[in-house]
């Protein structure tokens, strides 16, 4: 009899002024050792991105992403849960469920569970949670070679006191958000 798969969900990025939400889905392949899937905040850099690389090799996987536009019309939630269903609609192991970090799930996602704290206690969802961050960081490095005033390489789109200060200095790019009140603000010259 075939043993139940498990698939982990687990975002990065919404607390972020800049960039997009992402997504990841995970099954893992084979057994790995809990000791390196931890909550991917807690795991330095360059360590994360060596698990995050054996967690793709030993995993289908999938990313999705919701696009700051997208945050801006539909609010972080629900853009959250729209990088969720486009994770799932393209990882190609289906899984009996999928256990999803935190309280929400989308409403059409059948065979899924909640689980608060999921990245500190489920391997897949923790393996999700590095392969994800993992993914928005080096995208946020990328994006902050265009635009090294943000400071992007360092604080990856969250609202660090360099990137506000940037924020003020010199304005809002297309990747802020801008239903971010620190950004908005700025846009209309609301900042003291």
């Amino acid at each position: 009899m075939e043993s139940k798969i498990f698939a982990g969900i687990d975002e990065v990025g919404r607390g972020c002024l800049a960039g997009p939400v992402i997504s990841c889905v995970v099954v893992l392949k084979k057994n790995i050792k809990r000791k390196f899937l931890k909550d991917s905040k807690t795991i330095p850099f360059k360590d994360r991105i060596k698990i995050a690389k054996h967690i793709r090799q030993n995993s289908w996987y999938a990313i999705g992403l919701a696009s700051v536009n997208e945050i801006d019309k539909y609010n972080i939630f629900n853009a959250t849960l729209l990088s969720m269903k486009r994770a799932v609609k393209k990882l190609k192991k289906k899984p009996h469920q999928f256990l999803i970090d935190g309280t929400h799930a989308p409403k059409d996602l059948k065979n899924s569970k909640t689980i608060i704290k999921g990245d500190q206690k489920i391997k897949c969802i923790s393996a999700a949670s590095i392969v994800a961050k993992v993914y928005r960081d080096l995208y946020m490095i990328k994006l902050g070679k265009r635009f090294p005033e943000y400071k992007w390489q360092k604080n990856f789109g969250y609202g660090t006191k360099d990137h506000l200060e940037a924020l003020k200095k010199f304005g809002v790019t297309n990747y802020h958000r801008k239903s971010y009140r620190p950004v908005h603000n700025i846009l209309f010259k609301k900042v003291s």
